[in-house]
């Protein structure tokens, strides 16, 4: 019955600041760019898993009043939401080139536990933690 999880979403605040930033810094491609009035269904895909798409949501109605989307940016903002993980072959390759697009890092390359990671956010505020073995 179950087949997977297809879609896992992101919040953020500014969708074509989102997607300037998924595409143009991360390297992922557009899936879906629709819009239905004021809503617009945003999803991003790694060309290595064709089959997982990151959506990029704006919190707002119809999904959310406008104060509980007020209160989600604001989260989104601090850090608080659960941080993503990006896999990539070479942590150090791949922090350096991103760095080099002008992704701000929260934390350099560290070795542990077998892994190298490091930690950047999104525009929005959104937590990733990129980890190479």
């Amino acid at each position: 019955m179950n087949r997977g999880v297809e879609t896992v979403g992101v919040y953020v605040r500014d969708q074509d600041e989102a997607l300037a930033f998924y595409v143009g810094k991360l390297g992922f491609r557009v899936h879906t760019d629709v819009r239905n009035g004021d809503y617009r269904w945003l999803t991003v895909q790694s060309a290595d898993q064709p089959d997982f798409q990151l959506g990029l949501f704006k919190p707002g109605p119809p999904v959310v009043d406008a104060a509980t989307a007020q209160a989600l940016q604001a989260l989104v903002a601090k850090g608080a939401m659960p941080p993503l993980v990006l896999a990539v072959a070479d942590c150090r390759a791949s922090y350096e080139r991103l760095r080099g697009l002008g992704v701000e890092f929260t934390q350099e390359p560290v070795d542990r536990y077998g892994a190298t990671d490091a930690s950047f956010r999104d525009p929005s505020g959104n937590g990733w933690k990129m980890i190479g073995r």
